[in-house]
């Protein structure tokens, strides 16, 4: 399948993420927060003194010793969960290790699919000599799985539910790419139409599952897709 080139990395990076509200919380209790990130913010402080400002440094001024169990790309908005303490952290760090967590995304892509649902099985690399994108490589990409459904056919764009099976970098914006049907407003790997159709990327994190170390218990949050 061809593609169009994709946008050349910019020469200058602007930083400016959102700042009200300053934290969305969704949930806390004594071992851990819920929070909905949004899109523009890290999830993570960068090395440079200029992307010091993050999701995870936010919290740590509210709750200090928090830890980053998972992370969201910059442009994704959408639920993550941190840990209060070191054994909470370790016990969620598992579940997603071992693939145990529930994660539904929402997207908006470019086109319209011909099937109403489908699979993604397609490995993927670090695409070095354009750092930070990745790559379908079936040489050494690592095993990468998306199922994918639509909700809802708007035009020339549609809304899908993106379940991914596994967790790789940039997994779901590459996979939707390698079908086809980029997500509409991503810098990284939409160009023309699809990437003028929206001011961010349309990619949001709406659902979380898990279970809660402390309890046992099954636990889910959601969050409105903003857009």
């Amino acid at each position: 399948m061809h593609f169009a080139m994709l946008n050349p990395m910019p020469k200058t990076f602007v930083y400016d993420p959102p700042r009200e509200p300053w934290l969305s919380v969704l949930h806390e209790d004594e071992h851990l927060i819920v929070l909905d990130k949004p899109s523009g913010l890290l999830s993570v402080p960068g090395k440079d003194p200029a992307l010091s400002d993050s999701l995870q440094t936010r919290v740590l001024e509210r709750w200090p010793g928090a830890g980053t169990v998972h992370r969201l790309d910059k442009d994704t908005s959408g639920i993550i969960v941190m840990a209060r303490d070191k054994w909470t952290h370790g016990r969620l760090g598992i579940q997603f290790e071992k693939r145990l967590t529930r994660k539904i995304y929402i997207a908006r892509v470019w086109g319209a699919p011909e099937e109403d649902e489908g699979f993604v099985d397609l490995p993927l690399a670090t695409d070095w000599e354009n750092k930070p994108r990745q790559q379908v490589d079936h040489e050494r990409g690592r095993s990468a799985q998306t199922r994918w459904a639509v909700i809802a056919r708007e035009g020339s764009i549609t809304r899908l539910r993106l379940t991914p099976v596994t967790g790789r970098t940039h997994q779901l914006r590459v996979h939707m790419r390698a079908i086809g049907h980029p997500i509409i407003g991503d810098e990284f790997y939409a160009t023309g139409p699809a990437l003028a159709a929206a001011p961010r990327l349309n990619l949001h994190a709406a659902h979380l599952g898990f279970i809660h170390p402390a309890t046992g218990e099954a636990v889910d949050f959601q969050t409105p897709v903003p857009f």
